[in-house]
């Protein structure tokens, strides 16, 4: 099994509150993970149709199974089981934990907002990372690239699965289900035509105006399906830094695919050898960096403070860390080669900014780390260290 970040905090929570929630994608692991960490929990399914009727029917008899820890899994399939178990974690806090997971991030916030707030721990579950594939001396060995166009689901390397007919059949039957039994969508080939250009733009700054305009729909539903995806953590919406350096700066996000495989299918991106031709390597690359970071900061329980910076002019700094203590600028470079020039970029940002050389830094596609005039050259195996 590969080694997940999130295990110590998600240990360290289950000992400390009552309740804790773990929501992410599907097929991102969440229920392998709980099953093989808490094993003498009471494990209960309500997206399996006779659970989920049992429980309605029920829903005092199902806490009542909790005797030395209790998982519901696709907890937001039943809404009203937030108000018993509120009542439920009143009566008697020093019970047993409850672990609530499930992959409709809306729905299950929504609930919590209302019900369990102050008594809930929340974690925020993603594919994994390079770092985390890595942990599997079992897994196959595959270079960047190779695991840029495979994807980072773990269930394709758990079961050898062909890679590309999984990731179609997760579009299919995943995405396109959820979004049509949430926001009753009628035309599906819209939708479709919506991913495709949403992958277009993956690491870009995003024009949904454009993007509705070419799919046929309104600015609205193009809104609510950007919405639905990003709560499904699908995609993500970078924000731009505002921090005022004297200019004009850019005030719209960029979009990121959380998964690069999912861009790649949704590009027509055949193997890794295409993959590393291909027009959006840079942007994929950029964005890999970019969801390792968010990825970085969900395992430890904590809102990531990332941030990318752009002026009316076109320069711009791929990625701000705006940390307290040590705040970060981080330039992201698909290129294997460590030349001086890739810091260009960065030292005229640096230089306008007046931001101290020693907390820039490039992360880049090759394997050797270095320093050029204070600032520091990493290869995207070591950046993790930056991190921490």
């Amino acid at each position: 099994m590969f080694q997940r970040r999130i295990f110590n905090k998600l240990s360290e929570a289950v000992q400390q509150f009552p309740a804790v929630v773990l929501t992410g994608p599907r097929q991102s692991g969440k229920t392998l993970l709980l099953r093989e960490q808490f094993p003498t929990f009471t494990y209960i399914n309500l997206e399996d149709p006779d659970t989920l009727l049992w429980a309605k029917s029920d829903p005092r008899a199902l806490l009542a199974r909790n005797k030395q820890g209790l998982i519901i899994d696709e907890a937001q399939c039943y809404p009203a089981l937030f108000s018993y178990l509120q009542g439920y974690l009143d009566e008697a806090p020093k019970k047993p934990p409850v672990i609530l997971s499930g992959s409709q991030n809306f729905l299950l916030v929504d609930n919590i907002s209302q019900s369990l707030a102050g008594r809930v721990a929340i974690f925020e579950f993603l594919p994994l990372t390079y770092e985390e594939y890595m942990s599997d001396n079992t897994a196959p060995a595959l270079s960047l690239w190779e695991f840029l166009y495979s994807g980072s689901y773990p269930r394709p390397y758990h079961e050898s699965l062909d890679v590309k007919l999984w990731r179609n059949s997760y579009i299919r039957t995943y995405l396109e289900r959820d979004v049509r039994s949430i926001l009753n969508v009628r035309d599906l080939s819209q939708f479709q035509l919506f991913l495709k250009l949403c992958a277009g733009q993956h690491g870009q700054l995003l024009n949904l105006n454009n993007i509705a305009r070419d799919c046929g729909v309104s600015f609205t539903t193009a809104n609510k399906w950007i919405g639905l995806l990003e709560a499904s953590y699908i995609v993500y919406r970078l924000q731009p830094y505002h921090n005022n350096y004297r200019k004009r700066l850019v005030k719209t996000p960029k979009l990121y695919f959380y998964d690069s495989g999912l861009v790649c299918q949704l590009l027509g991106i055949e193997s890794a050898d295409h993959l590393q031709m291909h027009a959006q390597r840079g942007e994929i690359f950029e964005g890999f960096v970019i969801t390792e970071i968010v990825k970085h900061y969900f395992s430890k329980g904590e809102r990531p403070p990332i941030y990318f910076w752009r002026d009316h002019t076109g320069l711009e700094v791929d990625c701000i860390l705006d940390r307290a203590l040590n705040p970060l600028a981080i330039e992201i470079k698909s290129t294997a080669t460590a030349t001086p020039d890739i810091m260009n970029g960065l030292r005229k940002w640096q230089a306008a900014a007046q931001y101290p050389a020693d907390q820039c830094v490039v992360v880049y596609a090759g394997d050797q780390q270095q320093g050029f005039k204070e600032i520091s050259l990493f290869p995207f195996q070591a950046f993790y260290k930056v991190l921490d």
